[in-house]
């Protein structure tokens, strides 16, 4: 890289940062099927930390899929590689040549910001641990540029998400604009319905409105794994019963905040620690 790390944290503008999703953004040229977004993608990242008034720009991006939760659940994300394997050849190269600019973009940006990519990690949690660290690292408020509503899971008082798909911003003033739950229930109802996108199952028989329930009944997802099982005739609570087990594991895979520092392995936190100092 052209100058060190911490001297990419410093610019204009106010202590504020702006945090790229940026495999995510660089969809946004994917789907206009462009393989020559290199320039457009840089004054994009640019613009964004303009209107946003932020001094401190970070790339964070997916290298492979989460080692960390394939470990624990090896069906994550297998129904994206079997779409993948159904592609025509034609098909095939245009990701081939997708990502070949996109390498070529992750490059060029490392001349200009700090970026952040580990083999078996993705950008969720480089993000979680960005934000779980703010302070540490003097990133003062944050915004998140991912059209992920995974990301949601991180917002707080002093950070928010921007999506380039929706044109929207997901704050804490108009979070209920959104979503029917508060933020404190969403990560909970996340764990008992699952996740389709992810290939992550929910607890069957149990949608949003029931998760919703048993939220506001027993609590949290590690309040009601430690309920059970829970005397009822239903069925979704039996099933509920025998599935203690899987509500584990989807906080475990969900909950970015906590497990975040797992997710991205010990030696990996050790060199992001050690570019902020």
């Amino acid at each position: 890289m052209a100058f060190n790390f911490s001297d990419k944290i410093t610019g204009s503008g106010r202590n504020a940062t702006i945090v790229i999703d940026a495999l995510n953004l660089a969809f946004r040229w994917k789907h206009q099927g462009r393989t020559d977004f290199c320039d457009d993608y840089i004054r994009t990242v640019e613009s964004l930390a303009r209107s946003y008034d932020c001094s401190n720009v970070i790339i964070t991006s997916d290298q492979g899929s989460s080692s960390y939760r394939r470990e624990i659940c090896p069906e994550y994300k297998q129904n994206r590689k079997d779409k993948y394997a159904e592609q025509t050849e034609e098909e095939k190269q245009a990701f081939a040549d997708f990502f070949e600019e996109f390498e070529n973009t992750l490059e060029a940006l490392g001349d200009l910001f700090p970026v952040l990519r580990y083999q078996g990690v993705e950008a969720d949690d480089i993000a979680a641990h960005l934000v779980k660290n703010r302070k540490r690292y003097g990133l003062g408020d944050m915004w998140l540029i991912s059209s992920d509503r995974d990301w949601d899971l991180l917002i707080d008082e002093r950070v928010a998400r921007f999506s380039y798909v929706t044109r929207k911003e997901v704050t804490v003033d108009n979070w209920h604009e959104h979503y029917e739950v508060t933020r404190e229930e969403y990560i909970s109802l996340k764990c008992l319905t699952g996740d389709k996108g992810d290939n992550v199952a929910g607890i069957p028989g149990i949608g949003p409105k029931r998760a919703l329930d048993l939220i506001r009944e027993y609590g949290d997802a590690m309040d009601i794994y430690n309920s059970l099982p829970i005397n009822s005739k239903y069925k979704h609570i039996q099933a509920l019963n025998d599935s203690g087990e899987q509500l584990l594991t989807n906080y475990q895979l969900m909950d970015l905040i906590t497990y975040c520092d797992y997710a991205i392995g010990s030696d990996n936190v050790a060199d992001i620690l050690r570019k902020f100092d």
